[in-house]
């Protein structure tokens, strides 16, 4: 079951949204919704450009954590906030940090390893850093408002 941890407006005006996850499929799913939920709220509607790609980044970036990031019996955090100048960052953390994600072309029929060819793609950026206040690695991206999920860098 989710843990909420702040969906609030932030002291000096920005906005965030933060919560623990199962490290299951589900826990993959209910982040996405939870990530478009809050995005809806910020005034970026469900069918928005900027909605649509940040959930999809989030879905893919919650089902890495759980397929490669999982720790048994220990959760996995998502963070999304307004950078200033209106653009917004997500996080998806996990608690293994040995193995850090690398964009790879993926083999011919290869049923996974485009996930990450696919935020490269969105997202304005992205990373990988260590993990605040504990073991394991944070995966980040940031997009800017201004652009959706029609104008792919090329």
């Amino acid at each position: 079951m989710p843990t909420p941890l702040s969906p609030l407006p932030g002291p000096t005006g920005t906005s965030e949204f933060a919560m623990s996850f199962t490290s299951t499929p589900r826990g993959a799913r209910l982040a996405r919704l939870f990530v478009g939920h809050s995005l809806d709220t910020w005034g970026h509607p469900y069918d928005s450009e900027v909605n649509e790609t940040l959930t999809l980044i989030t879905a893919e970036l919650s089902a890495n954590a759980v397929r490669h990031g999982r720790v048994p019996g220990r959760d996995f955090h998502v963070r999304l906030t307004t950078e200033a100048g209106g653009g917004l960052r997500l996080e998806v953390s996990d608690t293994r940090g040995e193995d850090w994600p690398a964009v790879a072309a993926p083999a011919d029929h290869a049923e996974s390893g485009r996930g990450l060819l696919l935020v490269t793609a969105l997202a304005d950026d992205w990373g990988v850093v260590d993990r605040r206040g504990g073991p394991g690695k944070t995966v980040w991206a940031s997009l800017r408002t201004g652009r959706g999920a029609t104008e792919v860098k090329g």
